[in-house]
Order: C-alpha cells, then sequence, then structure tokens
C-alpha cells in the first residue's frame, strides 16, 4: 500500500462513498484545505444504497450531479406485498435507482474537479482523537476529523455493540441480470416486499439490472440456513417476489453486510470528530432514505465548517433533524417484520403510504 503524504489540511475526510464526497464538493467550494482518503482504489459496486428520493436529487443536483447522469428512467410508484395483499401507491415525486459504483464513481469525480484533494488505496484502520492511523503504519493529525466510513466501523469510533439488537439485522444484495420480463414488470416502481422477520425491496438500476435488497434478521437466516437456501424459501413462501425470482435468467452471488444497527443515531461526537452518513444515524432501509442521509449530513457538515470550523454542537443539532425521519422509518420497520405486515397492508389507503414516504425524508 502506497505510503500517504504528510496532511498540510487542516481537516480529513475517510471515506469516499457519498457522504464523503458531498462533504468534499462543500469544502472544496468553499477553498477549505482538505484530504478525503478512501480505502478502496477502485469504485466498487458497494451493497446499500440504490435508491434516490426526490429530495435527495435536489441535493445532487446542487452538487453538480444531473439525474439524467445517473438514470434517465424514473421511479414513479411503490408497491408493497405481504401475504397475499399488494396495494400500490404514487410517490410524492419522481425518485430513481442507481447502482452505487455509478453514483459514488460521479460524485467522487465531482469532487475532483471543484479541486477536491483525493487520496485512494489509503485505509484508515483506527483513530485516535483527531489522529488517523493507516494501514501502512502512517499517522495523518488534523484539527477536525470528518468520519464517512459508511458501515464499516473503525477502531476508536466504532458505534456501540448494543445498537445492533439482540437479534442483528443483516443487509443482503442480489442482482438479477437485465430482462425483457423484469423490465416489464418493474419499469417505474419500487417493489417492498414484506415478511416476519424482514423484507425484501426490488428496482431497476440504470443498466437495466434488477437489484434485490434484503433487511434480515440472523434469526431467520440461521432458520433458512445460508443466504442461499434463504432466496429459495423465501421465493416458495412469497408468490410475488418468486415470480420475480422465477422471471430472472439468472441470480448474481448473494453478498452481505452484518449487524446493521438500524434505528442508531450519534447524537454527539468526541470534539473534533464529526459523524457522517452512516456512522451518523442508520435510518432503516425500507424508507430508501440511505443515500439521502449520507448527501445531506455531508452538505450540512461543510457548510457548518466553513461558518465555524469548531462545529460544536453540530452532531447532536443533525441528529435532531433526523428524529423524525428515522423514528417513522424505525416504527413502520417493526409493523412490518411482524405478523401484522398483511393487516396493515390491507388497511393502508395510497393517501397514507404516501404520506408516509414523505415523513421519512431528511428535511432540507
Amino acid at each position: 500500500m502506497r505510503r500517504v503524504p504528510a496532511v498540510n489540511a487542516k481537516a480529513l475526510i475517510v471515506g469516499g462513498g457519498p457522504a464523503g464526497a458531498a462533504c468534499a464538493i462543500g469544502l472544496a467550494r468553499a477553498g477549505f484545505p482538505h484530504l478525503l482518503v478512501e480505502r478502496a482504489r477502485e469504485t466498487g459496486d458497494a451493497i446499500c444504497g440504490g435508491f434516490l428520493s426526490w429530495r435527495t436529487l435536489d441535493r445532487l443536483a446542487a452538487l453538480g450531479i444531473e439525474a439524467d447522469a445517473l438514470n434517465p428512467e424514473r421511479l414513479t410508484q411503490v408497491r408493497l406485498f405481504a401475504g397475499q395483499r399488494t396495494a400500490t401507491a404514487a410517490l410524492p415525486r419522481p425518485a430513481l435507482a442507481v447502482s452505487r459504483q455509478r453514483l459514488d464513481t460521479l460524485l467522487l469525480a465531482r469532487a475532483a474537479a471543484e479541486g477536491a484533494t483525493i487520496e485512494r488505496g489509503v485505509a484508515v484502520r483506527a483513530i485516535e482523537g483527531t489522529q488517523a492511523r493507516t494501514a501502512d503504519g502512517a499517522t495523518l493529525s488534523v484539527d477536525t476529523l470528518f468520519l464517512a466510513s459508511g458501515k464499516h466501523d473503525i477502531r476508536g469510533l466504532a458505534r456501540p455493540a448494543d445498537a445492533r439488537g439482540r437479534d442483528p439485522t443483516l443487509g443482503l444484495r442480489v442482482r438479477l441480470p437485465a430482462s425483457a420480463a423484469l423490465t416489464h414488470l418493474l419499469t417505474g416502481a419500487i417493489e417492498l416486499h414484506l415478511f416476519p422477520g424482514g423484507y425484501a425491496g426490488l428496482c431497476l438500476q440504470e443498466d437495466g439490472s434488477a437489484n434485490l435488497c434484503m433487511a434480515v434478521h440472523r434469526s431467520r437466516l440461521d432458520d433458512a440456513g445460508n443466504p442461499e437456501q434463504l432466496l429459495t424459501r423465501l421465493g416458495n413462501d412469497l408468490p410475488a417476489l418468486g415470480d420475480r425470482l422465477a422471471r430472472a435468467d439468472s441470480a448474481g452471488p448473494v453478498d452481505a453486510i452484518a449487524n446493521v444497527p438500524y434505528g442508531w443515531r450519534a447524537h454527539d461526537a468526541p470534539a473534533g470528530i464529526v459523524r457522517l452518513g452512516d456512522q451518523a444515524g442508520v435510518i432503516p432501509s425500507l424508507a430508501g432514505e440511505g443515500m439521502g442521509i449520507a448527501i445531506a449530513s455531508g452538505m450540512a457538515a461543510a457548510g457548518a465548517y466553513a461558518r465555524d470550523a469548531t462545529m460544536i454542537g453540530w452532531q447532536p443539532r443533525f441528529a435532531r433533524r433526523l428524529a423524525r425521519p428515522m423514528g417513522v422509518a424505525s416504527l413502520v420497520r417493526r409493523v412490518v417484520e411482524s405478523r401484522l405486515a398483511a393487516p396493515a397492508l390491507f388497511a393502508a389507503r395510497p393517501a397514507l403510504i404516501e404520506a408516509l414516504a414523505r415523513l421519512t425524508r431528511v428535511a432540507s
């Protein structure tokens, strides 16, 4: 691994995902020296993310990322399936689905074009105060450290273990290759398939492939045996999901991330540390606002730093900003993961579903 040169900036951004890139764009535009370090040399396709709400698209436009560059197709409906019941509602405004590879690539390119300093292939292994120690033994010392490492915890600033709960949640992702059948079924809509112990979201991405993301409690996975057997069981138990899987020519490997602390928020942070994205708060993925929180946090933090580099009070203020969307999403999650999902879906009306979609957005 290449040794990192000495840091001449007062601000360090750890992580080059949407939160870190948005922060870097803001700092570069404001003329504040900084360094962004990203552990991956090449941009991969992270498991989380995929859905961008109308509000997130507005924020991305302000950063210089146009929606059509992400995906020219729009999502205008949400379909929910629970047992034998189905409900459909219009989204408040058009949204879209995009791979993290496309989103992250465009955001980092925009950051570089704005003048951000970016070093790739630099893995931060531990953080002590505002000092970051990299895998090659270098120590980066700054006045302010923006932690934007996503769901990946770093030694010294790991999120509390009890945030995972007694029955931790795993994130699973399967990519279904593009096909005429799936395009016909999914164009213009995002689907949520609800079942006891979890849920699955399905939508078309920019290359026409279908992204199937699942949040599943470990007990449900343990009962099935392994991710592949769980997918087979869900396809048998959920007629609509089984139909989608049957229409795919094949499915890619099942990617997984363990112990996702849904519902956790950072109410405070040590002096000089600013938590962004999933390190600031982890909203249940059924809300489709994870990328919204990442980008909103990066933009807000950069603006606050430009006004006052001490960042005093910023973390609790942002935690309060997340209170409503995360509270609503957590309540809905408890319902849809229980056996009340089908009765609740029977009682739900399109206006209620649309209202919930609005309430789970991060306010401007």
